[in-house]
């Protein structure tokens, strides 16, 4: 049997045909051109998932399920998406829509987040885990916890936002509504905030050459390059990005000790100048310093995939 992850962003809906080996045999994509009414763009993931069955020379009784990635909050047990903000989605019965042009076919959806982090737990860096959890340091902290294969959400569906966990109780307001959380300090967002505050502050920073001259084209990386040409200011930007990711982290490992926690994001590009301090950190003020098994921390592998292949392995 076969099975159809979608993978339902902003920009872009990716869909892919999923089979028992979780590789990925069949791919559509479309803008998801917002805003525009729901009805519409599942009219179009339906397209999508017609297409990947086609283009792989499959039936849709062979299709055991179909599986929906959502940004914001989800009634799993019906089929709707309660909230997204950036959809403009509020109470969509994305079941419903879909199950109107291919009946008969289980439909499952789940935070996106939650996705990533199932199909990385299944398919990537924590196959083989019996306890993972995936972080993703983008426009904001994305990140979802799998235990003996399971999305853990709590009783409401909502659990798991590690990135709303207050790490600095005075700090900067959040777009959730409380303040200091994780990811306005952790999220590639953050960093590039930092960066230009630092850019500002010190006006002799080789970040401003590297942004020629203008503070708009500072971006993720341009700390991270000031620091490997000594500069000192950029070096400082790095030390307290990364600090803040690790005093992250020590409370995610504290608090659940799981096997494996891994990074996704562009930022992780940066490979082990970002992992190994954090590691170094985590051992340090971690509670479980004494026990002969430690969590592994690493970086995601399956990329923009691990989103399709969880959300194609959705189940009740």
């Amino acid at each position: 049997m076969y099975r159809i992850g979608v993978d339902l962003g902003g920009t872009n809906i990716a869909v892919g045909l999923i089979n028992d080996e979780y590789e990925i045999i069949a791919r559509s994509n479309t803008k998801t051109n917002i805003p525009r009414p729901a009805e519409e763009i599942f009219a179009d993931i339906v397209k999508c998932a017609k297409d990947v069955v086609a283009k792989a020379g499959v039936a849709l009784s062979d299709i055991a399920s179909i599986g929906i990635g959502t940004p914001g909050s989800c009634d799993k047990k019906n089929g709707v998406i309660l909230y997204a903000n950036n959809l403009y989605f509020d109470n969509v019965p994305a079941a419903q829509l879909v199950n109107k042009e291919l009946p008969g076919i289980p439909v499952y959806i789940e935070n996106d987040a939650n996705c990533a982090a199932l199909g990385e737990a299944l398919a990537g860096s924590g196959k083989g885990k019996k306890s993972f959890i995936a972080v993703t340091l983008g426009t904001g902290v994305g990140s979802g916890i799998v235990f003996d294969g399971q999305v853990l959400t709590g009783c409401n569906d909502a659990g798991g936002e590690l990135g709303h966990m207050t790490i600095k109780f005075d700090g900067e307001p959040c777009n959730c509504g409380r303040i200091g959380c994780w990811e306005r300090y952790a999220s590639a967002t953050a960093l590039v905030n930092q960066t230009k505050a630092a850019m500002l502050e010190h006006k002799d920073s080789v970040m401003w050459q590297l942004a020629s001259g203008d503070i708009d084209n500072a971006g993720g990386r341009t700390a991270f390059d000031a620091m490997r040409i000594g500069d000192k200011w950029g070096t400082e930007v790095v030390d307290n990005y990364i600090r803040y990711i690790a005093v992250g982290t020590t409370n995610i490992v504290n608090i659940f000790q799981p096997e494996m926690i891994c990074f996704g994001g562009g930022i992780c590009n940066e490979g082990e100048t970002l992992l190994a301090p954090i590691r170094e950190h985590v051992a340090r003020e971690r509670y479980s310093k004494k026990q002969e098994i430690q969590t592994e921390i690493c970086r995601a592998t399956l990329g923009n995939d691990a989103g399709i292949i969880g959300a194609a392995c959705l189940k009740d």
